[in-house]
């Protein structure tokens, strides 16, 4: 009797054994989870310093051997231009701007993540350009080797220009500059590398991508690929939550923090108007995009500066009737925007969340295209509540735009308007 109770005993000793040895390794591969998500978060150049700060809507298996993140977020503006010269009443813009859903999360094993994001306005969905409804903006997947080196494959945002980089949701300003607008990469579908190291105390990041080069395809690609890389040094150290991706110095840095960034991208032979965006072209040319830029905080104040430029042998095409079915369009001369910009910005967080801010944006359009466009200057000024970081705020907007220098109001057709946007999101 004693015999079988010791049996017994050694069984249920075993077996709990056995449990606590299962719930050390659920605990612990949750554990590793935790700490890679935060390492798959800093890595994300787009809603980085968002994802760190507020996680969403998750989930976690009950094996942890599966996990997933679920948010969203909309702006909804309200905006008025009007040249001063004309007659008209001006121009109005009151719509949803974004409207977006992102699942970030992992799957059997925290070193293969993956990131999709989905867009559910038209000004969002790549459209007009293309006449299909792009409405996957992300698909990619992330494999992590080590702390400081991943890659990924997919569709995400190329290691271009920061403001481009930098997601839409921690701008300052309702919309990115003019310069990004002229000249940026955008998204691509393709395969990146990046490293994180540390040269003494200097962190340093490099990126690198291989992509088809014809941005969000609506159908297949050309043979020419799009080649991109960039660097970024931090002289002073890391920002705090990640605040090199975040406009405005919202964490009111307590040391001085510097970003210095540039990149450079090749383009051959793409079909679109702008490479990763525009409509599609009869003949495939190659760009040439070159860029760097730089962001300083320090106790609430922020500054950032950001130069572009473009190169094309010959800037001008044809637009391609077979892909461009939008609105009954017709066979027309087109061109790829040649020559560089200047954006530079700054700001100040005053007691409350109250932010004012200032923009000075300068775009030089290339002697071969100066026919169509002009040499194009604007002002803004900006002021913004910060309700809950960058997720709840509120921003007021206003700005002039002039043209050829010619400050004053003349038959350049200077603008001025305003815009009050609203962003929500979790």
């Amino acid at each position: 009797m004693q015999l079988v109770t010791r049996y017994d005993s050694c069984k249920i000793f075993i077996h709990d054994i056995r449990k606590m040895k299962n719930r050390l390794k659920y605990l612990l591969t949750g554990l590793s989870a935790l700490c890679f998500a935060t390492a798959v978060m800093a890595q994300e150049r787009d809603d980085r310093a968002t994802i760190l700060n507020f996680k969403g809507i998750q989930y976690t298996s009950k094996d942890s051997l599966f996990y997933t993140n679920f948010r969203f977020r909309m702006q909804n503006r309200a905006g008025f231009s009007n040249e001063l010269d004309r007659e008209d009443n001006g121009k109005f813009d009151a719509r949803i701007r974004r409207l977006r859903m992102r699942i970030d999360g992992y799957i059997y094993t925290p070193k293969i993540s993956y990131s999709i994001q989905l867009a559910f306005t038209r000004s969002d969905q790549d459209f007009d350009d293309t006449g299909v409804a792009n409405i996957v903006r992300d698909a990619v997947v992330f494999y992590n080797f080590s702390d400081d080196f991943y890659i990924s494959f997919g569709q995400n945002k190329l290691p271009g220009n920061r403001q481009r980089v930098n997601s839409s949701g921690q701008l300052q300003f309702a919309d990115r500059s003019l310069v990004n607008t002229h000249f940026t990469l955008d998204r691509d579908f393709g395969v990146s590398f990046n490293l994180s190291k540390k040269l003494g105390d200097m962190p340093i990041h490099a990126k690198a991508a291989i992509s088809t080069g014809e941005g969000r395809v609506a159908s297949g690609t050309d043979e020419g690929l799009a080649y991109t890389g960039r660097v970024e040094f931090l002289p002073l150290g890391d920002f705090t939550n990640d605040g090199d991706y975040s406009e405005g110095d919202i964490e009111r840095e307590k040391t001085p923090k510097l970003s210095i960034g540039g990149g450079y991208s090749y383009n051959d032979r793409t079909i679109r108007e702008a490479g990763q965006l525009g409509r599609y072209v009869q003949n495939p040319f190659t760009l040439k995009t070159a860029f760097a830029d730089a962001i300083f905080k320090y106790q609430g104040f922020a500054y950032q500066v950001e130069y572009m430029r473009r190169d094309v042998d010959n800037p001008f095409n044809i637009v391609d009737d077979r892909l461009n079915q939008v609105d009954g369009a017709q066979q027309e001369e087109t061109y790829a925007y040649k020559g560089w910009g200047i954006n530079q910005q700054t700001s100040y967080l005053i007691n409350k969340g109250y932010e004012v801010a200032a923009r000075y944006t300068y775009v030089d359009p290339h002697q071969q295209i100066r026919a169509f466009e002009d040499q194009t200057e604007i002002i803004e000024l900006g002021l913004t509540k910060y309700i809950k970081a960058h997720r709840l705020k509120i921003q007021v907007n206003g700005n002039y735009t002039f043209k050829n220098g010619d400050f004053d109001n003349t038959m350049q057709k200077s603008l001025w308007g305003g815009m009050v946007q609203v962003e929500l999101g979790i």
